[in-house]
């Protein structure tokens, strides 16, 4: 544990592998909250959310077999030593800390926690919410989605933290005259005069470096094999029944829609007016329409055979029968924030403008343009 000490001169403090740690957790929280609620940009999300938890499972050895103001030793202040030091700070009359003062030891280790917590949050809504990535297949939707708010919960409270860490930097350089976010570039702080610098751990910030650019090309690898005709989904979703007649019937007019974007009932009512189908008579003889419902029936939302088709199902009311996609309320919420000028280049009704995957039926996050060409998708002679 380090001592208050009179600061005389200036030493390495911060080793490489703790400097490198701390600004790449920095960008990566940063991208975490610029692309939480696009669903164009989740593989990114996810990304960077396992770089969060294995930068977190660094500093943790890190904090073990590090350098001296790098170890959890040499900060493990008690929670009254943080409210004796924050009390100084506020009448001016703070010890200096050669490494990290109580009260910011203490905002280091609820990060920590609470970082950790909200990657296992986040691995556990996207097994389940949308039954990718390791867990998938060993929860439910009901319970991803539910891990959702939690993640969603720990994020905000993981925010508010950063925030008063921020505040805490800011006031802390001001009251000690020494510019912290500068000694955590450095690496160089206000030292007693027999005081010796750390080793700067050359070999394990290269060793760090090394392993998160390999992690990262393996996992954006797709990109790099895809074509605008062949373009790179980074979220495959399950592979749907198809119906020969049901494409026939539907495709002479529109996308064949899977029956999984709507509930039985709705079906069931679409096809009891076949011969007003939005003005339009289908002309289906029964022996179709039976056939037809059938397949609907064993595929509509209600067997949740996708997160989509778990969604339009779970929160479309029972007493309500949508009689298109666009009237669904989950529909409605999704696309409540796209731009009139997007709905101008492309209808409601052309899923395909914006969903690579719309024929498919998959609707997975990853598959989104909005009405333009891919951005992951690059001509063959590039």
């Amino acid at each position: 544990m380090s001592a208050p000490t009179k600061a005389v001169e200036r030493v390495v403090v911060w080793d490489l592998p703790t400097r490198i740690f701390h600004w790449l957790l920095a960008t990566a929280f940063v991208i975490e909250w610029l692309t939480q609620d696009d669903a164009r940009y989740l593989d990114f999300h996810v990304f960077f959310g396992y770089v969060i938890g294995g930068l977190i499972a660094f500093r943790v050895v890190w904090g073990f077999v590090g350098t001296r103001w790098a170890r959890f030793t040499s900060f493990a202040y008690g929670p009254f030593a943080a409210l004796r030091y924050l009390r100084d700070l506020l009448h001016r009359r703070q010890a200096h800390f050669v490494g990290h003062n109580p009260a910011g030891s203490w905002s280091i280790f609820i990060v920590l926690t609470l970082g950790a917590l909200s990657v296992l949050s986040g691995v556990a809504a996207l097994g389940g919410e949308k039954q990718q990535g390791p867990l998938q297949g060993l929860l439910t939707f009901a319970q991803g989605d539910a891990l959702r708010e939690v993640h969603s919960v720990l994020a905000w409270t993981m925010l508010a933290v950063v925030a008063v860490h921020i505040l805490g930097v800011v006031v802390g350089s001001l009251s000690d005259r020494e510019n912290l976010p500068a000694a955590m570039i450095g690496g160089r702080k206000r030292a007693p005069a027999n005081e010796q610098s750390v080793s700067l751990a050359g070999n394990a910030a290269i060793a760090l470096l090394v392993v998160l650019a390999g992690f990262a090309a393996w996992y954006f690898r797709g990109y790099l094999k895809a074509a605008r005709e062949v373009p790179y989904f980074p979220f495959a979703g399950p592979v749907l029944a198809m119906d020969a007649q049901w494409q026939h019937e539907c495709e002479s007019c529109h996308l064949a829609y899977h029956p999984s974007l709507l509930p039985a009932r709705s079906w069931q009512a679409l096809l009891a007016r076949q011969h007003d189908h939005f003005g339009e008579d289908l002309a289906l003889d029964a022996q179709v329409v039976a056939s037809l419902s059938s397949f609907a029936g064993a595929h509509s939302a209600e067997h949740a055979e996708t997160p989509a088709a778990w969604k339009i199902a779970s929160r479309t009311p029972a007493a309500s029968t949508p009689l298109q996609i666009t009237e669904t309320p989950y529909w409605k919420r999704r696309h409540a924030e796209v731009g009139d000028a997007d709905w101008q280049r492309v209808k409601k009704i052309d899923c395909g403008g914006c969903h690579l995957d719309a024929e498919q039926g998959t609707f997975e996050p990853g598959a989104i343009h909005i009405g333009k060409p891919p951005v992951n998708a690059r001509s063959n002679d590039t």
